[in-house]
C-alpha cells in the first residue's frame, strides 16, 4: 500500500507532502533530542479531514504526530515511529469569540498572540504565557502555563471544553459552555496535558479575562538565591496579586546584560508584574516593595511605561536564546521541575550546585510563584561527555524534587525527556494512566512512544 497515495485519496493532494525539506522540519522540536523523520506530513483543513485520517491511520495501524509550531522541549512531536507528521497551521481560525460569556473557540492552529491581538478589541486577553508564540492546541496538549499562572492558572485551568478525535475517527466533545458541571467525568482534566497520545484536538473553548485597568512591572535584586525566594513568598504570603513573579539568578542576569544590551545588576533578581486598579495596586506594590527590603534588596525599580514592560520581559523570555546565541554550535538541556514553595529555596541551590559541580556552563530561572523552576545546561550534543554531564545535572534535579513531593515536569511535558521518571512519580497510578490509553487508542497509533512507557 501506498501510504501517500492513499491520504491523497482522502484530502486534497496539495495537503499531503513528502518533500524533504518539510519533512526534516517536521522531525525535531528545539529540545536537544535526536531528531526522526516522519514518513509524510499533512495539513488537514477541519475536523472531518483530521477524522478521516485516523480512521485510515488506524484501521492500517499508522502512527499519527500531531505538529503545531514545534517549541517543545521534551521531543513530544518528533515521530521517532515515523509515520504521518499532521501539521494543523491550516487550522488557525478564531471561530467565536463571546465577550459576555469571557470565553473564546479556535481551533489548534491559533497561536497566543494571533489571540491576543484579535481579543485586544474587546478589551480583554489570554493569559497563558509560556514564552514561545505556541499554538493553543499545543498548549492544550502539554498542559503549558509560563509566567502568568501564580494568578490566572495553568492550561488545563482555562480550558472549557475541547472537541477531539479519537484514534478511530470518533469526535467527542469533553465540555460546554458553563462556567462549572457536577456531571460526569472531568474529561477536559484527562486530554489536557496528554501529548497528543489520546486524542487529537480540533477545537478548543479557552476563557478569557478583561485587560487590567493598570499594569506595572519591577524587578528586585538581591544578596543571595534565598533572600528572593524567601522575598517572593513574603509577597504571595500577604496576598498581593502579583500577576508574574520570576527569578533570574546572577549567570542568567549577565547572559541577558550581553545579549539585550541591558545593565542590570549581575545579581539574583526577581522580575514581577502587578495587575489592578489606580488606587489599590499603588498599595500592593508599596507593600511589596517594603517586603523586599526586608530581606536586604539591592534595588527595586518600576516599569510602568508599556515599552519598558515589554523589554522587561522580552529579555526574560529570550534568556534560552541569548544562551543559544552566545554559545554558537552548542545546545541548551532545558530541565523543568516543580516543588512546594516551602522547598523551593533548598531545590534552587541544590541546582546551582548540580551545574557547578557538572563544569558546564549554566543558569537556574523560574515561575517561582508557583515553585516551578529551570536550568539552563550548556552543552555539545555532539561530545558524549557534555551528554553525559548535563543529563546527570537533569537527573539530580529531578530526583531531588520527587524526594520532596515535586514531579518532574511542571509545565515542558512528559514526551520522551521525562518518560523515565514516570514510574517514579506515579506508582500504580502509572498502571491505571497505562489502561486508559490502550482503552482510547488500542491499536498505539496516536503519538506512540511518549508519555506512557507502554507495555
Amino acid at each position: 500500500m501506498n501510504i501517500v497515495q492513499e491520504l491523497k485519496r482522502i484530502i486534497p493532494e496539495e495537503q499531503v507532502t513528502v518533500n524533504e525539506t518539510v519533512l526534516a522540519q517536521h522531525s525535531h522540536d528545539e529540545s536537544h533530542h535526536d531528531p526522526h523523520l516522519p514518513d509524510v506530513v499533512v495539513y488537514p483543513s477541519d475536523t472531518k479531514q483530521v477524522s478521516d485520517i485516523l480512521k485510515f491511520a488506524n484501521q492500517h495501524q499508522i502512527p499519527v504526530t500531531p505538529f503545531g509550531v514545534g517549541s517543545g522541549l521534551e521531543g513530544h512531536v518528533i515521530p521517532y515511529q515515523g509515520g504521518i507528521s499532521m501539521d494543523f497551521q491550516l487550522m488557525n481560525q478564531i471561530l467565536e469569540i463571546r465577550p459576555f460569556d469571557f470565553l473564546v473557540k479556535v481551533q489548534p492552529g491559533v497561536t497566543r498572540s494571533q489571540l491576543n491581538k484579535e481579543l485586544k478589541k474587546h478589551g480583554l486577553f489570554f493569559t497563558v504565557d509560556p514564552g514561545a508564540d505556541a499554538t493553543l492546541g499545543g498548549m492544550a496538549a502539554t498542559n503549558a502555563s509560563g509566567t502568568t499562572a501564580v494568578l490566572y492558572g495553568v492550561m488545563r485551568d482555562q480550558v472549557r471544553d475541547l472537541e477531539v478525535v479519537l484514534a478511530d475517527g470518533t469526535i467527542i466533545h469533553t465540555g460546554g459552555l458553563a462556567a462549572k458541571s457536577s456531571s460526569g467525568y472531568h474529561m477536559n482534566g484527562l486530554f489536557v496535558g496528554s501529548e497528543g497520545t489520546l486524542g487529537v484536538f480540533t477545537e478548543l473553548t479557552l476563557k478569557v479575562y478583561g485587560i487590567p485597568e493598570v499594569i506595572m512591572a519591577a524587578r528586585a535584586a538581591f544578596p543571595s538565591v534565598k533572600q528572593a525566594v524567601d522575598a517572593a513568598v513574603a509577597i504571595l504570603s500577604a496576598g498581593i496579586p502579583v500577576a508574574r513573579i520570576e527569578l533570574i539568578d546572577a549567570r542568567s542576569i549577565g547572559q541577558v546584560n550581553h545579549h539585550s544590551g541591558t545593565s542590570y545588576p549581575e545579581a539574583p533578581t526577581l522580575f514581577l508584574e502587578f495587575h489592578g486598579n489606580e488606587s489599590g495596586l499603588q498599595q500592593d506594590v508599596e507593600f511589596a516593595q517594603a517586603l523586599a527590603k526586608e530581606e536586604e534588596c539591592l534595588g527595586f525599580k518600576f516599569e510602568t511605561d508599556s515599552l519598558q514592560r515589554a523589554q522587561l520581559w522580552e529579555a526574560r523570555h529570550n534568556l534560552a536564546y541569548a544562551f543559544i546565541h552566545g554559545n554558537p554550535g552548542k545546545k541548551l538541556m532545558l530541565t523543568d521541575v516543580c516543588v512546594p514553595l516551602s522547598e523551593l529555596t533548598g531545590a534552587i541551590e541544590n541546582a546551582r550546585e548540580a551545574i557547578t559541580a557538572s563544569g558546564l556552563d549554566g543558569a537556574v530561572l523560574g515561575h517561582i510563584g508557583d515553585g516551578n523552576y529551570h536550568t539552563l545546561v550548556i552543552m555539545d550534543p555532539a561530545n558524549s561527555s557534555d551528554l553525559q554531564r548535563a543529563e546527570d545535572v537533569n537527573h539530580a534535579i529531578v530526583e531531588y524534587a520527587l524526594s520532596r513531593g515535586g514531579t518532574c515536569t511542571g509545565e515542558h511535558g512528559v514526551g520522551v525527556g521525562k518518560m523515565k521518571y514516570q514510574r517514579q512519580e506515579h506508582g500504580q497510578a502509572l498502571d491505571v494512566m497505562n489502561n486508559l490509553k490502550k482503552m482510547f487508542d488500542p491499536n498505539n497509533i496516536l503519538n506512540p512512544g511518549k508519555v506512557i512507557p507502554r507495555d
